[in-house]
């Protein structure tokens, strides 16, 4: 392995350790015992939880090919995923609000375990059905583990600033060590002992069934609205309401949705993009350095909630604005270095140039996540928490399905130039939200829900 990939690997683990060793008391949260002991017991689950997403990824794609699908069928299979996200889930993960945000956790783990079973067989049909599966637990685990965590810790009357270093360290773990080591335990699994392509959804099954019997032994229950006479479609309108009623709320939304479509395309451009002449390289180090690269960022974002100034609101607009740029780096370098045309061989000149780029937009994505979830806990209401969640996630799911759909119809500069360009958007959005954040707030939105219960449905 080339020694670049080693010394930006170092680099970044140096930088890593210098940020968490050079913590004092300016930039820690102080906190009680109490909370500590619920902090650490939602990190344990959630950890658990996110290293049987990870050990899932790098494998589906390896699976089905090993099976003997074409690039078409393999597409579909993935589509079918996004697609159940947007249609089941948002119906499944709406009811977390209803019938208990514990409930909708447990209703991840089987799903995600039932859909890891399906692996084991090579048949079309039933692959499918795993996707689907795996679609409505997707939905889950992006809304019921939060919206638990958010209710959970105002039911305890814990102070509002520390739910900011759960979230941080949340993704600390979760998005970024457990992202590597799953990587690691996958490829031991797989080449080192041999035991194929399945055995990632067998190990990922086993630790999703220890986070679920964690969360049956040691977690509560807790509801959006409970109400007997609020059905399902009353539960939609009322979330739709809401967000059409506060503009922060549609903001949020909007911003969320060109945020996570733009890195999820990412996540389809990059391989191609680091090797366009079909390059040699370690695709599982690469996806390492990432999860490294948003570690630092999710490690940097502690320090600055952890300040009273700049809020959160303010900073994310400069996280924006960087992340569009490094996403312009494929463009740039097609056009000012010369393009290779020897097939093979190691990567170019422009492929280290986009690698530091992208390592830059991951470092970005590990500041998104925590800090869109601090905004979504002050602005979303409890009422409907995971509702609205789910309802961000549509266009998103719409987004991805027509990406994957057309992605080789556009060439691979459009396709990041067109991320660059949402992400500038969000850019313009996040400076929007700054600006009404602190100006007078619109109507409750439990006045707007009383409204929309009052209404008589037209069916």
């Amino acid at each position: 392995m080339e020694f670049f990939y080693f010394l930006l690997f170092g680099a970044l683990s140096a930088v890593v350790a210098a940020l968490e060793l050079s913590k004092n008391n300016k930039d820690r949260i102080h906190t009680s015992s109490v909370f500590n002991d619920f902090k650490n017991n939602y990190l344990l689950i959630y950890s658990l939880m996110m290293a049987g997403d990870w050990l899932q990824g790098p494998y589906v794609y390896y699976l089905y090919s090993q099976y003997g699908f074409s690039k078409g069928d393999i597409g579909q299979l993935f589509i079918a995923g996004f697609g159940s996200s947007m249609l089941f889930g948002t119906v499944v993960g709406s009811l977390a609000d209803k019938q208990g945000r514990k409930r909708a956790c447990i209703t991840y783990c089987i799903t995600y375990i039932l859909s890891c079973f399906t692996k084991h067989f090579p048949d079309y049909k039933v692959l499918l059905l795993g996707r689907i599966l795996g679609g409505i637990a997707t939905s889950l685990l992006f809304s019921a583990f939060e919206s638990w965590l958010v209710a959970e810790h105002n039911k305890r009357g814990f102070e509002q600033q520390w739910l900011s270093l759960t979230f941080s360290k949340a993704i600390f773990l979760g998005n970024g060590l457990i992202a590597i080591v799953a990587g690691l335990l996958g490829n031991l699994l797989v080449d080192t002992l041999g035991f194929g392509p399945v055995a990632p959804f067998d190990a990922a099954a086993c630790f999703l069934a220890i986070g679920m019997a964690i969360i049956m032994a040691s977690w509560g229950e807790n509801y959006g609205d409970s109400s007997e006479n609020k059905n399902l479609l009353t539960q939609f309108r009322g979330a739709a309401v809401a967000i059409a009623s506060d503009e922060k709320i549609a903001l949020l939304g909007a911003i969320q949705s060109l945020f996570e479509g733009s890195m999820y395309t990412f996540v389809f451009l990059w391989t191609p993009a680091l090797s366009p002449n079909d390059e040699e390289i370690p695709h599982g180090f690469i996806f390492a350095t990432f999860m490294l690269a948003s570690m630092l960022g999710s490690s940097f974002a502690s320090r600055l909630m952890a300040a009273s100034s700049p809020k959160v609101e303010s900073y994310m607009q400069i996280v924006f604005v960087v992340s569009a740029a490094s996403l312009l780096l494929p463009i740039m370098t097609t056009l000012f270095v010369a393009p290779s045309n020897v097939k093979g061989g190691s990567m170019s000149l422009s492929g280290y140039t986009q690698l530091i780029g992208f390592c830059i937009f991951e470092a970005c994505v590990g500041i998104f996540w925590p800090s869109i979830m601090k905004m979504r806990s002050q602005y979303i209401p409890e009422e409907a928490r995971s509702t609205i969640m789910n309802f961000f996630r549509i266009p998103l799911n719409i987004f991805v399905c027509v990406v994957l759909y057309n992605v080789d119809a556009f060439p691979i500069t459009i396709m990041f130039g067109m991320c660059s360009i949402f992400l500038s958007v969000a850019a313009v959005l996040q400076r929007r939200l700054m600006v009404i954040a602190d100006g007078p707030k619109s109507k409750e939105w439990t006045t707007h829900e009383r409204d929309t219960e009052a209404e008589p449905l037209n069916d």
